[in-house]
């Protein structure tokens, strides 16, 4: 062993900083390189930590320091670029080095378990199909793409439902893949994965990684590892794919780049999206953000000309935008939550040969369970929301915790039998369809109904036969799924989101209704989509029916601009939580009465949009500022304040640099 050479090490714990360690025994320092797996003991227990780099001093005294037990790699598994990006991650979303490496590698490997076992990725045929013909904004969007490929330029892809992006994509990929370049494709949900893969598959005779959650530890290590060598040479992915090292990577694409999906919500809140950016910049190569309504963050930097903004204002082929109709729930004599105008579309509909789709984002049966004899409602004992009923199976869960409890026949507080399902949710809005149209197939998409593995593919499957049929769901049937067959599409609570106290919550609704109002007419018979609404004379939803979803974007940077809102301030969050509510108050005000630099605006404590999580209460302080800088240098500071404070030991903190939700 050589003398005073020690391994600096980063380890899975949320304490930002690194550890030095003693070489083990015997080891020969020329084999050793930043990136590889060490085994070392930690506290109590035995943790495998990467290599950051060998050091010759250390601020320890040696003979405290512990002896590493192994290296678990003959050659780096990390590479500098996912250092680098990991590290800017870390600096930027105020997360410790060693949990965002972490997170960066898959399980199998976290666990400290053999590479070299892994088998090669499976190969496939791909089928020789007639590419459709481009429009004029496709063919000028690929060009001015591939006049940048080999450069860092971010593009917005900014194309109506059906405009063609996916085609775009295609013949940029076909380009880069001429070259031995790879591409990572990015999707906001699991459930675009299988289409999207067949589409790439029959189109390009490589080979292509899927890397997502629902993959075994082996499948996902199969992927990565065939990517990490250029064996595959496009990789399609949700958020955690962007860590995924790439023997040649030449364009990053981010499908749906507005969709909250990106945002991890928990450990390090990161926004892949945003990632996707830094990584393209870094690696010197175009990204493309795609989506039919573009976040409102991603449009003002295209308006500061940061990117450069395409669009496709045509749909591709034949097919011609939907007519809106607007069903005022006022005037109109209801059954239950279906409109007699939308009952009728749906007859004519149906009998001219064609399918139904309709969108209620609520899933289970009915959102409460009211006692019509004291007017309680049932509520779950960890969290501060109530309860929804779900038909199957017979339970009331709480969508927060996922906790179940079992229906009463009597209510709780007053031992009454007068329990009554209150609202919609999916599993109604199925039962009730199916008393209209009981002949009619009825497929019925939300989580519930697509937990077991391969059953989102059979319902898939079922429509593309193109019988008619009425599909019904959450916002899981609006993001990018391709029905050529559906011409009417029914948007059975057109006010949701429209009266939320959080400020991004319109924006979402109005990208929402513009995405399910898009799986309507992609074929070759027109659409039409129906709204009902209580407040047909809403001005921002007149704006997004009726001039579109650009136009009703200006408008809300606009409101955004005049109330200091993001993209033209920046925030974060100071999360607290605790069992104890007056400590988890008392720990933020200990951190507030710290003085922070002019610029910097904190307001709170005050409580989230849910305030009790799984019995923990739950407090935050708003930090907000125009200066980027001035953000993280006073988030650094909160760092340093909360480790004097004397209530660390009994509070849960986190930090969320620009969080989707307040």
């Amino acid at each position: 062993m050589r003398v005073n050479q020690y391994l600096r090490i980063a380890l899975p714990t949320p304490l930002r900083r690194l550890f030095d360690y003693l070489p083990p025994q015997d080891i020969d320092f020329s084999t050793l390189m930043p990136g590889m797996r060490i085994r070392v003991p930690f506290q109590s227990r035995e943790l495998v930590g990467i290599l950051i780099n060998i050091v010759n001093e250390t601020p320890v005294l040696p003979h405290k320091l512990k002896l590493a037990h192994s290296v678990l790699d003959a050659e780096p598994i990390l590479m500098p670029d996912i250092f680098k990006l990991c590290a800017w991650a870390a600096d930027y979303y105020q997360a410790a080095l060693g949990e965002v490496l972490h997170a960066a590698i898959p399980v199998h490997l976290r666990k400290g378990k053999d590479l070299s076992k892994v088998k090669s990725l499976p190969a496939h045929q791909s089928v020789a199909i007639d590419r459709p013909p481009l429009n004029v904004m496709q063919q000028v969007a690929i060009d001015k793409i591939l006049a940048a490929k080999h450069t860092f330029q971010t593009f917005l892809l900014d194309g109506i439902t059906g405009s063609g992006k996916t085609e775009v994509y295609l013949q940029v990929i076909e380009v880069l893949l001429k070259e031995d370049r790879q591409v990572l494709v990015l999707l906001p949900e699991i459930s675009l994965t299988p289409q999207t893969l067949a589409r790439f598959s029959e189109r390009f005779p490589v080979k292509i990684a899927a890397l997502h959650s629902n993959l075994t530890e082996r499948e996902r290590m199969v992927g990565w590892l065939a990517t990490k060598t250029g064996e595959a040479k496009i990789v399609i992915g949700t958020r955690s794919a962007i860590f995924t090292p790439f023997k040649n990577l030449g364009l990053i694409i981010v499908d749906e780049e507005h969709d909250q999906s990106f945002k991890q919500q928990d450990h390090m809140r990161y926004q892949a999206r945003d990632l996707a950016v830094v990584r393209a910049n870094f690696s010197n190569i175009p990204i493309i953000l795609g989506s039919a309504t573009p976040s409102l963050e991603t449009l003002f930097n295209a308006e500061r000309k940061r990117y450069t903004h395409l669009i496709l204002n045509e749909r591709a082929g034949d097919a011609i935008l939907p007519t809106f109709e607007m069903i005022d729930l006022s005037q109109t004599k209801n059954s239950d939550c279906l409109s007699k105008p939308l009952l009728a579309a749906m007859r004519a509909h149906l009998q001219a040969g064609n399918q139904v789709m309709l969108f209620l984002n609520r899933r289970g049966y009915a959102p409460l369970l009211y006692c019509t004899a004291c007017r309680s409602v049932m509520e779950c004992k960890r969290c501060a929301v109530r309860l929804v009923y779900h038909l199957q199976p017979g339970k009331l869960i709480c969508h927060q915790c996922d906790k179940a409890y079992p229906a009463p026949k009597m209510c709780q507080a007053c031992g009454a039998d007068g329990l009554k399902p209150v609202g919609v949710g999916t599993e109604r809005l199925e039962e009730l369809v199916q008393q209209y149209f009981p002949t009619i197939p009825l497929l019925r998409f939300d989580r519930d109904s697509t937990q077991k593995k391969g059953s989102l593919q059979i319902l898939l499957d079922q429509i593309h036969q193109g019988e008619p049929v009425i599909l019904l769901g959450t916002q899981m049937l609006a993001k990018g799924h391709h029905f050529s067959q559906v011409t009417l599409v029914g948007i059975i609570d057109g006010d949701s989101g429209f009266f939320s106290s959080d400020f991004r919550a319109t924006e979402q609704i109005g990208q929402l209704i513009t995405q399910v109002a898009g799986r309507a007419g992609r074929g070759k018979d027109a659409g039409t989509v129906m709204i009902q609404t209580h407040q047909p004379d809403d001005p921002l939803l007149k704006t997004l029916i009726h001039e579109g979803y650009a136009v009703f974007a200006k408008k809300l940077l606009a409101q955004r601009q005049h109330s200091h809102l993001p993209p033209y301030t920046h925030i974060a969050l100071l999360r607290a939580e605790s069992y104890h509510h007056a400590k988890t108050i008392a720990f933020l005000k200990d951190i507030k009465k710290h003085p922070a630099p002019t610029g910097v605006e904190i307001l709170g404590p005050m409580s989230p949009l849910l305030p009790k999580r799984k019995g923990l209460f739950c407090e935050q302080l708003l930090i907000k500022t125009s200066q980027r800088k001035l953000l993280h240098h006073y988030l650094a500071l909160c760092g340093d304040y909360i480790s004097q404070s004397d209530l660390t030991a009994t509070i849960r903190w986190s930090i969320d640099v620009d969080p989707v939700t307040i």
